[in-house]
């Protein structure tokens, strides 16, 4: 149960991770970016293939981030003088070109090539080898005190939606079912908090490799957040929903609007790009069929759950898709005996869709989004 745990939270801070960078790109900035699959695979594999050549595990992934950027910088320049449509196609186009390339080229693997198709395997994986008694400690004191901010944050969180309430009396209504929606995410996460925290503390103490990958992942997503949540409120932040909403306004106050919105898709290509790292070291294994477009596509979902816009509720939209991946794959199976395993993964995506098809209908902000700052509409 511990070791499922921890998959299960890795798989959901990369996934945070990755669709973090896609809801800067579209929920802040208004840029439809259909192939984000494309930072990841490149993050992926510059990764490995540098490990390979000695050159440190967190250096690599920085190289990996930097080399995700400058495809973004690269599709810019391309595409988004031209109408927005036009992104949205080369991107799609991007993802499949690279994946292609890497799946028929030969790749530099320790001392010899090999071809692209068969896979990078073998790869060094940070914290894989158990460390002394002392470091585990240290390790776990950091997974301690990452839980307690992720807690004291949700309840400063929860407590500003309770001050909005006094203060507006004239929008009570509104303001109310924002402290509700915060009240239920925080307790959720709260939760969610705790159960990762018991099963990090076990995995680190008895050491286990996913227990450390684990701890960096969350180490990094915690520090992207922060830093996202400071960029988003900044004078740059405020420029790029200015984009969003309509790009000739703060063309008209002299703001280069092209270069914002190049900045916005490099620094939302770097995020993919790390957590396309963290993704190569969790399977242990890569192969060019594990960036296929559906990823792409997940990350939208995870966007529009949450509330596009909205870092926290990117997170919360990560957490709700790998739940229900986790229990669907686990209970279908049981009732829908008579059902083969194509059938029920056809299955799970359908009932996913009809969840969305709701939720559009319902609250198409998504669950932390607001109505004022829907992209959708746009």
């Amino acid at each position: 149960m511990v070791e499922y745990l921890i998959f299960l939270a890795i798989s959901t801070t990369i996934f945070a991770l990755f669709s973090l960078g896609l809801n800067l790109q579209w929920g802040y900035t208004g840029l439809i970016n259909f192939g984000h699959i494309a930072f990841m695979t490149l993050g992926a594999y510059t990764t490995v293939l540098l490990s390979f050549q000695g050159v440190p595990l967190l250096v690599s992934a920085f190289i990996g981030s930097i080399v995700a950027a400058l495809l973004g910088l690269i599709i810019g320049f391309a595409t988004l003088r031209l109408r927005e449509d036009y992104l949205a196609i080369v991107t799609i186009g991007v993802g499949e070109l690279i994946r292609l390339v890497v799946n028929n080229q030969e790749l530099p693997v320790k001392d010899t090539w090999i071809s692209g198709a068969f896979g990078v395997q073998s790869y060094p994986i940070p914290l894989s080898t158990a460390p002394n008694l002392l470091v585990r400690l240290v390790m776990i004191g950091l997974l301690t005190v990452l839980a307690a901010i992720t807690l004291f944050a949700l309840w400063r969180w929860i407590r500003t939606a309770q001050k909005s309430l006094l203060a507006n009396s004239g929008k009570r209504v509104s303001h109310q079912q924002e402290l509700v929606s915060r009240l239920g995410v925080g307790i959720i996460f709260a939760l969610l908090t705790t159960a990762v925290y018991i099963s990090g503390v076990i995995g680190l103490y008895d050491y286990k490799p996913a227990a450390g990958l684990m701890l960096l992942a969350l180490l990094v997503l915690a520090i992207v957040f922060w830093r996202l949540e400071i960029l988003v409120r900044s004078p740059w932040g405020r420029v790029l929903k200015a984009i969003r909403e309509d790009e000739e306004v703060p063309r008209a106050m002299g703001k280069n609007v092209f270069w914002y919105k190049v900045q916005s898709l490099m620094l939302g290509g770097a995020i993919a790009g790390m957590a396309g790292a963290f993704f190569a070291w969790q399977l242990s294994a890569i192969y060019p069929d594990n960036f296929q477009p559906q990823l792409t596509f997940d990350a939208w979902i995870m966007v529009i759950l949450g509330g596009s816009g909205n870092n926290i509720g990117t997170i919360l939209g990560a957490v709700i898709f790998f739940t229900y991946d986790a229990t669907t794959r686990e209970f279908l199976p049981r009732i829908f005996t008579n059902l083969s395993s194509d059938q029920l993964g056809a299955f799970r995506i359908m009932v996913i869709g009809l969840i969305l098809m709701i939720l559009m209908v319902w609250r198409p902000q998504g669950i932390l989004g607001k109505k004022e700052e829907l992209t959708l509409s746009k």
